[in-house]
């Protein structure tokens, strides 16, 4: 058995499917999927984070994004509505561009992309 191997099979935290840390201030990062089965963690997850910020312009980079359905791109619009009632706004960084196909389709880029 490798050594990573035995590291999962004595109990090594399993990743979680989505995350949203720090990357700097008032810098975050995405980890993982965005898809139908993480959207709720992934919007409670983001709202979380970015409460915590004080600045009036939260950048989020989605560049940790594995995978994307139309519920990622449905939580982003989460995300900048929440941005929204909190008097802020989010700068989208890196869009996956599967997210962005769908955004192009469904006639949302410009909310997205920030344009």
């Amino acid at each position: 058995m490798s050594d990573s191997s035995q590291d999962a099979a004595v109990g090594a935290r399993p990743q979680p499917d989505v995350e949203v840390v720090p990357s700097g201030p008032n810098r975050f990062g995405v980890r993982g999927a965005l898809t139908f089965r993480t959207a709720r963690r992934a919007v409670d997850a983001g709202i979380r984070a970015f409460g915590a910020s004080t600045a009036s312009t939260i950048e989020v980079d989605l560049s940790g994004v594995r995978a994307s359905d139309s519920a990622g791109l449905a939580v982003l619009i989460e995300w900048i509505a929440w941005a929204r009632r909190s008097s802020r706004q989010l700068a989208l960084r890196n869009l996956p561009e599967a997210i962005r196909a769908i955004a192009r389709i469904s006639d949302v880029e410009r909310l997205v992309s920030g344009g």
